[in-house]
C-alpha cells in the first residue's frame, strides 16, 4: 500500500483542473447495459472505481475500451446477470447495474455493495423501487436476487429516513425506461449526477421529464440505443480544492468546474470570509488572505450542503476562529475522521449527529490513517496547514475519488510525495 507524506504548512496558489464526475460516470456506465448499441462517454475520470465498473461490465462479456478519458462500451449480445462480490464489495455504486440488468434480462443477481465505511447504507429503497415495478426480490447468501416476467410502470415514493436516495433514484429510473407504461418517482433525488444520468438516458431514446425536480416521470419505451455523452465535472473534487485553498489562505483558480452545482459550498465559504469569483465559464477563483471564521454546517440532499464535503469542511473549521458545529443529516455515523484530525491537534468533540469544533490556531504533523474516501481528503487538507510532517496511510481510499491528488497539489505549491509503505 502507498501513503502520502506532506510537509506543512503550505499556501496553495495557481490553477487546478477538475476531472469528470465519478458519481455521474459510474451510473452512466451501468446505463449502457440498457442497449445493444455502442456508447461513447467522454470526460471519464481515471480512478480505481471506474476500473472496477469496467471489470463488472467485462464480466458480462461487454466490450469496453478506455483511453484518454474516453470510454467506448459495446454491450451487444452481452451475457450474465451476476455482479460478483469481489467487485461489488469495494464500491457501493456497483448496485447501479441492478436496474439495467433487470430491465434488459429480467434477471439480476448483485452482491450486496461495499465501499467506504461511513455507517449503515441499506438498499431497502432499491428493493422497494424494483418491487413496485413488478419484480420479485430477495436477499440470499449475500446477494440481492431479482426476477421479473416484465416490468410495469408504477408510482413510487422513494423518500428514506435521511431524505432521497441518489443511487435508488438512478436504479429505478434506469429500470423504468424499458418498463411498460408510465413510472412516477416521488421524492426523487435531484443531484446533478441524477440529471446527468437522465440526460444520457434521453440521448439513448428514453422518455424522461422532471429530472431536475423531486418528481420524475418516465414513459417506458421498447428499445434504447447507444449514445455519445460528456460527463459533468466532479463537484466534490472541485469543492475539495476550494476548501484546501481556503484552509491554506491561498489563491487558487479551479478550472473546468460548475459553480451552479456548488451553491451551498460557495455560500458557506463566503460566510466564513473567503472571496470567491466566478471568472468565466468553468473557472472559479478562491481566495482567503486571513484566518477564516467559524461557521455552522448541516449536510442535506442537493441543493443542500453535500455529505461528501463534510469531512473537508471540518478540516477547514479545525483552524477557523471560533466554535463551529457540523451536523450530519445524511450519514449520521460519518465521523471517523474526527479522531485522526484530533491527533493533529484539532479540538473536535462529537455529540450525537453533530461535531463541535473549537478552532485551533495551528495543527501539527502526525501519523494518521484514512478511514474512507472523503476522510482521506480531509486529512490531506489538515496536513497542508499543519506544522511539520504528516504521514497519511491507507490512501487507496483516496484513489477511488481523486486522480493524482499529489500531482495537482504539488503544482499548487504543496510539498507532498507518495511512497510505498
Amino acid at each position: 500500500m502507498d501513503k502520502l507524506i506532506i510537509e506543512g504548512p503550505a499556501r496553495l496558489t495557481g490553477e487546478v483542473e477538475i476531472d469528470g464526475s465519478k458519481n455521474a460516470a459510474l451510473p452512466i456506465m451501468a446505463a449502457t447495459l440498457l442497449s445493444d448499441g455502442k456508447s461513447v462517454i467522454k470526460n471519464v475520470p481515471l480512478l480505481s472505481d471506474v476500473f472496477t465498473m469496467i471489470k463488472i461490465l467485462r464480466s458480462f462479456n461487454v466490450r469496453v475500451s478506455f483511453s484518454d478519458g474516453v470510454l467506448e462500451i459495446e454491450p451487444n449480445g452481452y451475457k450474465g446477470y451476476t455482479a460478483l462480490y469481489k467487485y461489488v464489495s469495494t464500491m457501493r455504486a456497483s448496485i447501479c447495474v441492478l436496474g439495467p440488468l433487470l430491465a434488459r434480462l429480467h434477471h439480476a443477481k448483485v452482491s450486496l455493495p461495499g465501499g467506504c465505511i461511513i455507517g449503515p447504507r441499506p438498499i431497502n429503497l432499491h428493493i422497494k423501487g424494483i418491487k413496485a415495478l413488478g419484480a420479485d426480490a430477495k436477499v440470499e447468501h449475500g446477494y440481492l436476487i431479482a426476477k421479473t416476467k416484465g416490468l410495469r410502470g408504477a408510482s413510487i415514493y422513494l423518500g428514506g429516513a435521511f431524505g432521497s436516495s441518489v443511487l435508488a433514484t438512478a436504479n429505478v429510473m434506469m429500470a423504468a425506461t424499458l418498463a411498460k407504461g408510465k413510472t412516477i418517482i416521488e421524492h426523487a433525488a435531484t443531484e446533478p449526477e441524477i440529471v446527468d444520468l437522465a440526460e444520457f438516458l434521453i440521448k439513448m431514446g428514453a422518455k424522461i421529464k422532471g429530472e431536475r425536480t423531486h418528481t420524475i416521470e418516465i414513459e417506458g419505451v421498447k428499445k434504447l440505443h447507444g449514445a455519445n455523452h460528456t460527463v459533468i465535472p466532479d463537484r466534490i473534487e472541485a469543492g475539495t480544492y476550494m476548501v484546501a485553498a481556503c484552509a491554506t489562505r491561498g489563491d487558487v483558480t479551479v478550472k473546468r468546474a460548475e459553480i451552479k452545482h456548488m451553491g451551498s459550498l460557495v455560500d458557506k465559504l463566503i460566510q466564513a470570509g473567503a472571496v470567491i469569483t466566478n471568472k468565466s465559464k468553468g473557472a472559479i477563483r478562491v481566495r482567503a488572505s486571513r484566518r477564516l471564521k467559524a461557521i455552522d454546517v448541516t449536510t442535506l440532499p442537493f441543493p443542500g450542503f453535500p455529505t461528501d464535503l463534510q469531512a473537508q469542511i471540518m478540516a477547514l473549521m479545525s483552524t477557523a476562529k471560533g466554535i463551529s458545529i457540523i451536523t450530519e443529516k445524511i450519514y449520521p455515523e460519518r465521523f471517523m475522521h474526527i479522531g485522526e484530525l484530533n491527533r493533529m491537534g484539532a479540538q473536535i468533540s462529537l455529540e450525537g449527529e453533530s461535531a463541535i469544533i473549537q478552532g485551533a490556531k495551528s495543527l501539527s504533523g502526525a501519523e494518521v490513517m484514512a478511514s474512507d474516501l472523503r476522510a482521506s481528503a480531509a486529512l490531506g487538507i489538515g496536513a497542508l496547514v499543519a506544522k511539520g510532517e504528516t504521514q497519511i496511510s491507507r490512501i487507496y481510499h483516496l484513489d477511488r475519488g481523486y486522480r493524482d491528488m499529489e500531482g495537482k497539489l504539488s503544482k499548487l505549491g504543496a510539498k507532498i510525495r507518495r511512497v510505498r509503505e
